[in-house]
């Protein structure tokens, strides 16, 4: 039987003063410029995305928009689907805060690639170690509805590596380890035997 292949985009990078902030889950804008800047980006994604596939964006606009970037650069266009499940992870009363803003808050040390560690849950919002926990379900219920087929989602950063997470059983604070680009590439199988990482965070010239 073939695998269920996902290829997951993070999106486009977002505006500077929304880089500023905790955002999370918000709702904030990609960067205008990045769509000219990293136009070589948009194509290589192109020539490399399978076709046909199927298409998935979060309720977040930053995804589609991404999505509408690489139809616009030459993949075929269609209407993705929204994956609600796939969002990034809520970041509850810390959303909006400046980086700055964030240590005193902290009850569990911070991670040194990310602004809080895998099991610290903001208030209101998720835990990375939450975050694994919805997007591992919703990974296994698209590769059993559509077993063999090619999927490509476009998403977040915390969305990917919780996909990495799941696929390879590690704990939170182990995929906070995972450096995941604006525009990157990652690739994922899943088998009837279990699954497989194709590659992480490919980048640029792919």
């Amino acid at each position: 039987m073939d695998p269920t292949c996902f290829w997951l985009i993070r999106h486009a990078i977002v505006e500077e003063n929304a880089r500023a902030m905790l955002y999370g889950t918000l709702d904030v804008p990609i960067c205008p410029s990045s769509l000219i800047r990293q136009a070589p980006h948009y194509r290589t994604l192109v020539e490399r995305l399978p076709q046909p596939a199927r298409w998935l964006v979060t309720p977040l606009s930053r995804t589609a928009r991404t999505a509408d970037a690489i139809f616009a650069a030459g993949y075929p266009a269609c209407t993705p689907s929204v994956a609600p499940a796939l969002m990034e992870q809520a970041l509850g009363e810390w959303q909006g805060l400046a980086h700055a803003a964030l240590p005193p808050r902290l009850t569990l040390p911070a991670h040194a690639f990310w602004p809080l560690g895998g099991h610290e849950r903001p208030p209101g919002g998720e835990s990375m170690e939450d975050v694994i926990a919805r997007v591992g379900p919703c990974l296994e219920a698209l590769a059993q509805e559509h077993a063999g087929e090619n999927i490509v989602i476009v998403s977040h950063g915390g969305t990917i590596r919780a996909a990495v997470a799941h696929a390879l059983r590690i704990a939170p604070d182990n995929a906070l380890h995972l450096s995941i680009q604006n525009l990157s590439l990652t690739r994922l199988e899943r088998h009837p035997d279990g699954w497989r990482v194709v590659c992480v965070n490919e980048f640029g010239a792919l």
